[in-house]
């Protein structure tokens, strides 16, 4: 069975299933892995260092894969900010036709010159407030992103059995699931509460393509849904990363009343990160990672992955719910 749905016909794919940009993580082995799985891969535009290492990525990139694939532009709140135009910039010039976009109300001024260069806009939000007012904006999709996600959730904590529907009861423009989905069983419940298609960060970093180290990986697999911590709700920017030493102590720290960022600023700086994922020292600093990691029992290739979770859906709708529907039909009055 084929799922078509808008976002398969806006984005020109086969499965609706897109790989969020990942900080580290999004780079072309693992974006053009997805698309030429069917799925939207996603370079992280702000894992580069400059505009034109991202320039030189997304021909990387083209080299990999004939597919459609996007970039990612996160906003973010922070002291010393890239020149976020001249990477859009350097998207615009690549040709990109589709960016995932993510962070504080400042990335408008990325959507004006997006959309005035006709590319898509698939903006990630945590709540539906914020969902319509980017619909407002103009943005052509919203990836709605639940409490159970990798990353930052938002503030409202509403989980995406709730935030699903309760965004496909208001907005208009396609939507995308988000948050604590890595098979083919999150895939049918988001298409069934109004999503029309899904986006995974964890699940594709436990795959054979994903740019991490071994040892992270496997902490994926080894992690249950247990297995993350919550950051820096203290200071109203809300994360999720995956449990250990490491984001223990930062828990610890900041539960002292008077803790403040520079307190735990050496544990959880981005460099800190990096050597995290590509090292695999899990004592270095912290890694993002979602509730998903329950569900997460192997470290399949990208093609592997998609196909089985195509495979799943279409065995649960054709057969499970379809022959449920036929039991139902056959009761006796």
């Amino acid at each position: 069975m084929a799922f078509h749905t808008r976002i398969t016909e806006l984005l020109e794919i086969e499965h609706p299933i897109v790989q969020g940009g990942m900080q580290q993580v999004g780079r072309a082995e693992l974006a053009a892995a997805v698309s030429n799985a069917g799925g939207f891969g996603i370079l992280t535009g702000l894992t580069q260092p400059t505009p034109q290492a991202l320039r030189d990525e997304i021909d990387r990139c083209r080299a990999m894969t004939s597919k459609p694939f996007g970039v990612n532009m996160t906003v973010f709140p922070t002291i010393n900010s890239p020149d976020y135009k001249a990477y859009a910039q350097a998207i615009i010039d690549a040709g990109i036709k589709a960016v995932e976009t993510a962070g504080t109300p400042a990335v408008a001024e990325l959507w004006e010159m997006f959309k005035a260069n006709g590319i898509r806009i698939l903006h990630k939000c945590t709540s539906v407030r914020h969902a319509l007012s980017a619909e407002r904006k103009g943005v052509d999709v919203i990836s709605i992103d639940g409490f159970e996600c990798a990353g930052h959730p938002g503030e409202d904590d509403i989980p995406g059995l709730i935030l699903i529907p309760a965004a496909a009861d208001k907005v208009k423009i396609p939507l995308i699931a988000s948050g604590g989905i890595a098979d083919g069983r999150g895939f049918v419940a988001a298409l069934a509460l109004g999503a029309e298609g899904v986006n995974m960060g964890t699940r594709f970093c436990a795959t054979q393509e994903a740019p991490i180290h071994p040892r992270v990986k496997q902490a994926y697999v080894d992690n249950d849904e247990r297995g993350t911590n919550l950051i820096f709700r203290k200071f109203h920017n809300t994360a999720r990363v995956g449990k250990s030493a490491v984001s223990d102590e930062v828990v610890r720290i900041t539960a002292q009343p008077d803790s403040t960022f520079a307190d735990i600023q050496h544990l959880v700086s981005g460099a800190k990160g990096q050597i995290v994922i590509e090292q695999g020292d899990l004592d270095a600093g912290i890694y993002w990672a979602s509730m998903a990691q329950g569900l997460i029992h192997d470290i399949p290739s990208v093609q592997e992955l998609i196909d089985r979770i195509i495979g799943e859906a279409d065995a649960i709708v054709a057969q499970r719910l379809s022959g449920l529907l036929e039991a139902r039909a056959v009761e006796p009055a």
